[in-house]
Formats: structure tokens, C-alpha cells, sequence
């Protein structure tokens, strides 16, 4: 394979499934004007759940979106396995914006591999290895994540609606915080500035750590979901894309979350 022996032996330490659970997770989702948030990078699920320890260096963007469309660069007071802080001042949805590089690795034996692609849903890759089943399978791979934060009781509500320009993106079509609440969520979700159609997106409870549904998206890229009661959530989508046999992996991954309470 084109990838050393020594990134088998990582990737088999860590497993797929930590690198599917990637997201954002605010003190609060709801704050007051002029408030602080620590804003924790999570990763895992059940006892591995835990800060990611990414470098710094491997931030390509961590922002807030204001309500006004600006963006504030949040990369000086990040730190391996730290909380950041965030300061939000104006009233209204604010969107905390995490994306790395895709310079993190994963190999598997084929039969994991294969059973991983299923679980996700990732149709260019099981087409892509039709003939070579079995096989071990590699990807480079990236996280992209948001997080909506309301700031006190009302204020414009367009940042949750609106697509923050990441490389895959979950973009709700009604803020979870609007008033009065809606009876559904529905999404669309964006890869490479197009819609995705045949992506899996899954809703999860944060606070009971579980899978609560999950749709695969249409052909306009759009899922929708009932939606969810008092609580902190999140929202999840991958994708992958066949590299040249040149490459030094099989594909190309992106992890994608969008997080919100209510």
C-alpha cells in the first residue's frame, strides 16, 4: 500500500469511529450579550469522548460569524486540547467555524474499511473499490464544523441560514432558534459550493451521546428532521472523493458537524 506500515498501526489504535465525531461544543448555546463562551473541539463518543489534541498548525480556520455576515479570526487564543474563548456582543445567531487541513491519515484492513463505508454511506468509495474488495482501504481526511450560538432573546437569524463557504457544510433552511419555534429542521447540505445529494446525515443527542436519526439527503441535497426538544445537538454528514493511483491515499474525507441547543 501507499501508505507506511507505521500509519496502519495509528489508524488501528484510534479506529474510524474517532474520526467520525467531530464537532463544536459551546458552554452554552444560549448566552447573554457581551458574554465569554469557551468553545470546547470535541471528539470520539461514549468514554472516548474528548478535547481534540490537533496543533494548532493544523487550524486552517476558526472564526465567528456574527449576525452582520462578519467573520472575527479566532486562530491566536487556540491551543492543542484547549478551550476557546469567544466573546459575543450583538443580539442574534452567532456561527463559531472550525475547518483543518486534511493532513490526518487513516488505514484500515479491508473488511473494517468496507464496513465503515457502509455505516457512512459512502457511495464513491464502495464504487471506487468494486474489483478490490477486501483490499485495505486509506484516506487523508479533514473536519469542518459550525456551531450556532444565540445571543440573548432575539436578533436576526440569518447566520444559521446562511453557508459559511466551508468545503462541506450542513445548512439549516430555519434557525432552531426562531420565534416561535419551528415544527421541523430542514437542511441542506453542501459539498465543494454544490448541493450533495445520497449524503447520510445523522442527528444526535449530545447529553445522552446517542443517534436519535438520520436521512439521506435528496437530490437538491436537502434532509429534513423533526425538530428536536430542550437539549444540545448535533448534526453530521462525510463524504469522500477518489484520488489519482498516484496519490498517497485511496481518497479524500471530509467530516462535516453542525451543532445548536434548544
Amino acid at each position: 500500500m501507499r501508505v507506511a506500515a507505521a500509519a496502519l498501526a495509528l489508524a488501528l489504535a484510534g479506529g474510524a469511529a474517532a474520526a467520525h465525531d467531530v464537532w463544536l461544543q459551546p458552554q452554552a448555546f444560549r448566552v447573554a450579550r457581551g458574554a465569554e463562551v469557551p468553545v470546547a473541539v470535541l471528539v470520539g463518543h461514549g468514554a472516548d469522548k474528548q478535547r481534540s489534541a490537533i496543533p494548532p498548525r493544523r487550524v486552517a480556520r476558526l472564526g465567528v460569524v456574527g449576525p452582520d455576515g462578519a467573520e472575527r479570526d479566532l486562530r491566536a487564543g487556540f491551543a492543542a486540547g484547549q478551550d476557546a474563548p469567544v466573546r459575543l456582543a450583538e443580539p442574534g445567531v452567532h456561527v463559531v467555524v472550525l475547518a483543518t487541513d486534511n493532513g490526518a491519515r487513516n488505514l484500515l484492513p479491508g473488511d473494517r474499511f468496507e464496513a465503515y463505508l457502509r455505516e457512512e454511506g459512502l457511495t464513491p468509495a464502495i464504487t471506487a473499490r468494486e474489483g478490490r474488495r477486501g483490499a485495505p482501504g486509506s484516506e487523508a481526511y479533514g473536519r469542518r464544523a459550525k456551531a450556532l450560538v444565540q445571543v440573548g432573546a432575539r436578533g436576526p437569524q440569518g447566520a444559521a441560514t446562511t453557508a459559511v463557504g466551508l468545503t462541506l457544510e450542513i445548512v439549516p433552511e430555519v434557525s432552531p432558534y426562531a420565534t416561535p419555534a419551528p415544527a421541523a429542521l430542514p437542511v441542506r447540505v453542501v459539498y465543494q459550493g454544490r448541493p450533495l445529494a445520497g449524503a447520510t446525515v445523522k442527528l444526535a443527542d449530545l447529553t445522552a451521546d446517542a443517534v436519535v436519526a438520520s436521512q439521506v439527503t435528496d437530490a437538491e441535497g436537502r434532509a429534513r428532521f423533526a425538530m428536536p426538544g430542550a437539549g444540545a445537538w448535533r448534526l453530521a454528514v462525510v463524504w469522500t472523493r477518489p484520488l489519482p493511483q498516484a496519490a498517497e491515499t485511496d481518497f479524500e474525507t471530509v467530516f462535516s458537524s453542525l451543532t445548536f441547543g434548544r
